[in-house]
């Protein structure tokens, strides 16, 4: 008999194995000289190598690895939680599908041969551990801090329940296997497929570590350990054990890319816009002009603008501006791409009287025209301050993300129907997202309907990213570049982070606090680890008004791109002026009489509310 130490226990191998090769012999348990070099496994096909350890017969020359001589120990009958009854080795390898996993295997299976149990076990499957503590490669995205539970299945009641969670390394359901085997963390939401659990590259195992020692021991010694003690009835609870998987490499080099845009945007007060600026200056921070008036083209605003920088005090410069804060319940969005600002400098009116016109440094450099632009190669387009007239009050739906916008447009005055907002308008033809590290993201045109946006889970209809290492990777530009990485909120003194996946060692159900329905933590949403409160993306922005939370949860805040404020005043609709504004719930119905909208209801909608009386029409009832 051999004795081995491992993780503190004494383990004993024996030195022979009995009528186990295909001929009858013996064969002993050996170290493998040098000019042994070259048997591989009769049963795995592993090639094994001098100083390898392994069952070799002298007279035939009959090779088993340690890890497949242990597998004929106790006459290869195992004791499996999955099954009441002692489970036993087919002696005919098969190239069958195995039940735990799913997926056909070549090799040893296990079934029982004392009742009608219809299902077979391949050996991987059988000796997989009871728990394990899994880490991947990119960029840690998919390590988790607890040891994962083998489970025998995942009912479709418990999948509903869960929100019918994806597999957090290869992303797909689970909804279609529900009686295969998987790892989970149920206090954190982590499940994971078995195939993806335990990717590996070797036959069966990679890395198994021991807390608290370093990985030192051969992989063979430590394989033979778990096999031993399953074999002999014990389950492996106290055993941890670390793969890897995931393609954590990166598919591209930052060298051919210098200026790629890494997203999320930090805040939402960053834009495409002021990236362009910043990679313009070749710099990361500001410098303010010298000029202290600014005499603006007619296509930026009628009157002149200045400069003013807001951390001069207040009695050196003209106007007293505030910057945006919702935990103030301060509002300051810029008039050309209606983004929060939060720092200077920024141009305002000069204009004495009530406009209060103001706009980014950078954004006051937009270029006049895009020509051979790739939404519209025929014709040029022209940076208008207000869509053309036929676009009441301003409003337009971009014709790239589809959202309504009443920002500065890119359009076409020869034909008329393209309309680009300032954002979608220099939208980059790759970019980085931290919803998919290390892989270059590329744009596509054309629409979509073979897989789901990472965050809304719409289907990309078109101007989408796409991975093309990964081909099953979508994100919806408009997803990509308005959902910045922290926002705040006037529910939570801190900055609120997007979060891809549920939190760990979050002890009770998801709920949004600003329209305090449920949230769905397998879609990203906003949360503060400091509260342990969360929030839609789209209910998360930067607004004031309590209750002007978005109908559609998940994705992008339908009104992204509006800045609500303003009058407009038509006595055949209305006598008093009228505001507009994002309706609520306490609006009621629209008061006009020749309303065309199915749904009379004014709440998550563009209306115009009158802040005298009762009277408040939907934005399409007004022209």
């Amino acid at each position: 008999m051999f004795m081995f130490q491992m993780w503190g226990r004494h383990q004993v191998l024996p030195e022979r194995l009995e009528d186990v090769c295909e001929v009858g012999h013996t064969l002993d348990f050996i170290r493998l000289e040098y000019w042994m070099d070259g048997l591989d496994c009769k049963i795995c096909g592993r090639y094994n190598k001098s100083g390898d350890l392994c069952y070799r017969c002298d007279r035939c020359y009959s090779c088993f690895d340690v890890n497949c001589g242990t597998k004929v120990l106790q006459k290869n009958v195992i004791h499996h939680p999955i099954h009441k009854h002692p489970l036993s080795c087919i002696s005919k390898q098969l190239l069958a599908k195995c039940d735990a996993c799913g997926k056909e295997h070549k090799g040893n299976f296990y079934h029982c041969s004392i009742c009608l149990w219809p299902k077979m076990i391949h050996s991987d499957c059988a000796f997989l551990p009871q728990k394990l503590q899994i880490q991947h490669t990119t960029n840690d995205v998919f390590s988790h801090i607890h040891h994962l539970t083998l489970a025998y299945s995942f009912p479709i009641d418990d999948q509903r329940s869960k929100n019918r969670p994806r597999c957090r390394v290869c992303r797909n359901m689970f909804f279609d296997q529900p009686n295969l085997w998987m790892y989970k963390c149920e206090k954190c939401r982590y499940y994971t497929h078995l195939g993806c659990a335990t990717s590996r590259i070797e036959p069966f195992m990679s890395i198994f570590k021991s807390p608290g020692r370093p990985n030192y021991l051969p992989n063979m010694f430590i394989v033979f350990f778990f096999f031993s003690i399953y074999a002999i009835g014990l389950c492996p609870f106290n055993i941890t054990m670390l793969f890897s998987s995931g393609t954590g490499s990166k598919n591209y080099k930052d060298d051919e890319h210098p200026y790629l845009l890494h997203l999320p945007f930090p805040d939402p007060s960053y834009s495409i816009l002021k990236h362009l600026f910043f990679k313009k200056n070749g710099s990361s921070t500001l410098e303010i002009s010298n000029k202290i008036t600014y005499k603006a083209h007619d296509i930026i605003h009628k009157h002149p603008l200045i400069l003013e920088d807001i951390t001069i005090p207040t009695s050196s410069r003209k106007k007293s501006i505030s910057y945006h804060d919702p935990m103030k319940r301060i509002q300051l969005l810029c008039d050309v791409c209606v983004r929060p600002i939060t720092s200077g400098p920024i141009y305002v009116c000069d204009n004495e009287g009530q406009c209060n016109f103001v706009l980014h440094e950078w954004c006051s450099q937009l270029p006049a025209e895009l020509k051979d632009h790739p939404a519209h190669r025929q014709h040029t387009l022209i940076l208008h301050s207000k869509a053309p007239p036929h676009e009441f009050f301003g409003v337009f739906r971009c014709g790239i993300c589809r959202l309504h916008c009443n920002g500065f447009a890119y359009c076409c005055m020869d034909c008329n129907n393209c309309i680009i907002d300032v954002h979608c308008a220099f939208l980059p033809e790759e970019i980085t997202h931290t919803s998919h590290p290390n892989h270059l993201l590329s744009r596509v045109h054309h629409g979509a309907w073979d897989n789901w946006c990472r965050i809304c889970g719409g289907y990309p209809h078109m101007n989408y990213f796409s991975c093309h290492t990964c081909n099953d990777f979508r994100l919806h530009a408009v997803c990509a570049l308005f959902i910045p990485e922290t926002t705040r909120n006037k529910c939570d003194k801190h900055p609120m982070k997007l979060s891809y996946f549920p939190i760990e060692n979050h002890k009770s159900d998801y709920f949004c606090e600003v329209c305090e329905n449920e949230l769905n933590p397998e879609r990203p949403f906003y949360h503060c680890h400091d509260c342990m409160q969360s929030m839609h993306t789209a209910c998360a922005p930067s607004i004031l008004q309590y209750e002007t939370y978005d109908r559609y949860p998940t994705g992008v805040y339908e009104f992204v791109n509006v800045k609500f404020g303003g009058t407009y005043e038509n006595t055949k609709v209305h006598p008093h002026p009228l505001s507009f504004v994002q309706g609520i719930q306490d609006d009621g119905e629209c008061a006009s009489n020749d309303c065309h909208y199915f749904d009379k209801r004014l709440q998550f909608r563009m209306i115009f509310k009158c802040l005298n009386c009762k009277f408040a029409v939907h934005y399409g009832c007004c022209y």
